[in-house]
């Protein structure tokens, strides 16, 4: 078996699984004001960017041969209705009419996260009912207004619609509601396992969506459930998904290698915040290299099926990849 391990052109030429830039998605964080580019301290190198700021990155990532940006919004006020989510001025529906006019960003697939979490006072991805010192979170009356939501974003020029809230029936009210607003070529990302997973504890401070109360469990995955996991995807298959996004990634790969055995549409993976921002505190000991780390975690989850992968690594792994 050595004989093809003996020089480094030997093996690219047998190397069996391949990254390359148009693979990666970048994630962004888009908040209100000028000139702001806020550090997102539990997560180097990541941060909170106004729109012209947020411009900037864009640029970059498109002249580095990114695949595309997944939006996420931190709207100036908060509601329990979660207004800036679906608002047509809302802060993503703002940025994609303006990275829509500028022509070095054609190469950039927009995706715009559809939740609730960022635009909610209590932090929750749906409207909250409350009997005292209980909650429980209304999933008909979440799936409207992450429906209206997704049609906002799609109007304003997002190219695919990712919903993340993992509320029943979400995938077939978006579809709806883009259809009737002739919106029906807009695709449906599904993040059709997402798990209540400790790894997103990151994410929270960046988009400043941490629950208020409570926690996520009763709508998000169990992380021990890999056949239920299945079983999602089908429902938001049959209710009309275009595309899965599995999350996290690198705690999930086996989810994610099942999945692509058994399903053909196109996938996608997350590495997350907290599988970002873990592996730079190694680095920062000097406990791991940190470009060798980053390539090997991008490979696995590639290996493990994913077509494409959202990662915080993106503008880096690109660099290493030219």
């Amino acid at each position: 078996m050595r004989r093809l391990r003996r020089t480094e052109a030997i093996r690219a030429l047998v190397r069996e699984t391949h990254l390359h830039p148009g693979a990666l998605i970048y994630p962004l964080f888009l908040c209100p004001g000028e000139g702001v580019r806020k550090p997102i301290g539990s997560m180097p190198g990541v941060f909170n960017l106004s729109l012209d700021e947020a411009v900037k990155e864009a640029e970059q990532c498109a002249m580095l041969g990114i695949g595309g940006l997944l939006l996420f919004g931190l709207p100036a006020e908060k509601d329990e209705q979660a207004t800036g989510a679906w608002a047509d001025d809302g802060i993503v529906q703002t940025a994609l009419r303006e990275f829509k006019k500028n022509r070095k960003l054609d190469p950039l697939v927009m995706m715009a996260d559809v939740c609730l979490c960022e635009y909610t006072s209590h932090g929750h991805c749906g409207v909250v009912a409350r009997d005292g010192d209980h909650y429980h979170v209304e999933n008909d009356a979440s799936v409207a207004l992450l429906a209206r939501t997704a049609a906002s974003l799609a109007k304003a020029g997002a190219d695919i619609v990712a919903p993340s809230d993992m509320m029943d029936g979400r995938v077939a009210a978006m579809r709806e509601a883009l259809d009737a607003g002739g919106l029906e070529q807009t695709p449906i990302l599904s993040y059709a396992s997402k798990f209540a997973s400790a790894f997103y504890g990151p994410f929270r401070e960046a988009a400043d969506s941490a629950p208020q109360f409570g926690d996520r469990r009763s709508y998000q995955m169990d992380g021990a459930n890999l056949r239920e996991a299945m079983r999602e995807i089908e429902l938001d298959l049959a209710e009309g998904a275009d595309m899965l996004l599995m999350k996290p990634a690198m705690p999930y790969l086996d989810v994610i290698h099942m999945a692509r055995e058994r399903f053909d549409l196109p996938m996608g993976a997350y590495q997350v915040s907290g599988e970002y921002s873990m592996l730079h505190a190694a680095f920062e000991r000097g406990w791991l290299e940190p470009e060798r780390t980053m390539m090997e975690s991008l490979t696995s989850i590639r290996r493990a099926g994913a077509d494409f992968i959202v990662t915080y690594f993106a503008k880096d792994a690109a660099k290493v990849l030219g």
